[in-house]
This record gives C-alpha cells, structure tokens and sequence, in this order.
C-alpha cells in the first residue's frame, strides 16, 4: 500500500470509530425508565442500539488494526522482494566467483601438472647427460691411457731410433775403418 492510500484510508477508520464511539457513548447513558413503562419497546430499542454501536465500535476496531496489520504484511513483502531480487543479483555472482575459482583451480592444476612434466623430462635429460658425461669420461679415460701408452711408444721408439744411430754410426765409422784399413792393405799389395 503506498502512503497516498494510507492517507486516504486513514480518516476513513478514525471517522467510523469516533461515529461508533459517540454512538456508544449515546446509548450507554442513564436509561429512560418513565418511557419503558408506557412503552416496553423503548427498553429493547435502546439496548438494540447500544448493541449496534458497540457491535460498530468493536468491527472498527478489528478493521483499523487489520489495516495496521496489512499494512506491515506489505512492508514485509516488499522488503521480501527486495532482499530477493538482491539475492538473487548475489547468487549470480557468488556462481560466477565459483565458476572462476574452479577455473583457476583447474589452470593450477595443469600448470602444476605442466612443471612436473617439465621437471621429470629435466630430470630424464639430467640423468641422459649424466650418463653420458660418464660415458665421455670413460672414454677420455681410455683415449688417455692411450695417449700415454702411444707416447710411451713413441719414447721407446725414439730410444730405439736413438740406439739404432748410434749403432749406425757406430757401425760406419767400423766400416770406414774397415774400408781403410782394407785400402791400405790393399795398397800394400799392390
């Protein structure tokens, strides 16, 4: 009900109660007792309006507080329909903040997913270097020992090669002096 309406039915209720009112009041007075003894209808009369007033007074009265009670059954459904339409605006972002949090969750979790992955590959990779740094070194290792081995030849070569000049020289200087010695022997023969 809107506060136009309140005004309008307002005098309405405090008209017919004052009537009701004044209207008890008028028949609640001292009775006519000389009039209900040359007329026994007046006696009922008088208590038939009396009854009528208060019968009046008292269906005012359960109008106006019907009215005060409708009055704030629609505040309340105003107010109900309010707080409804507002809820309803907060449900729909309460679901959208929802459907947001479960699609973060969801990207947390492929990215969570993702930096496993990417760590267990690292970890494969790591551990493919790994071996293969191993492997390297074995074989550096190997190619080492065979440096030192080949240089090791190459020393007993060059000992050799030294040993063998020597003997070369050695054996040419015994063969020019076998050559001269022959010479002059054969010098000697002639």
């Amino acid at each position: 009900m809107c506060v136009s309406q309140a005004a309008t039915v307002m005098p309405l209720f405090s008209r017919s109660r004052s009537d009701a009112l004044r209207e008890v009041h008028k028949y609640s007075g001292p009775e006519p007792m000389q009039d209900a003894k040359v007329n026994p209808n007046v006696y009922d009369h008088v208590h038939m309006k009396l009854f009528r007033a208060q019968r009046n007074l008292y269906i005012s009265g359960f109008s106006l507080f019907l009215w005060l009670i409708m009055r704030r059954v629609v505040t309340l459904l105003n107010q109900a329909a309010v707080t409804l339409e507002s809820s309803a605006g907060l449900q729909a972002q309460m679901e959208s903040a929802v459907k947001a949090a479960k699609q973060n969750q969801e990207d947390n979790l492929r990215l969570k997913q993702a930096l496993l992955d990417e760590e267990n590959s690292l970890s494969a990779k790591n551990q493919q270097l790994k071996q293969e740094v191993e492997k390297l070194a074995g074989q550096l290792k190997t190619a080492k020992e065979a440096v030192n081995k080949s240089d090791a030849e190459v020393e007993a070569m060059k000992r050799q090669a030294k040993g063998l000049a020597h003997e070369y020289d050695r054996l040419l200087t015994e063969h020019h002096q076998l050559q001269n010695l022959q010479s002059s022997e054969d010098k000697k023969d002639q």
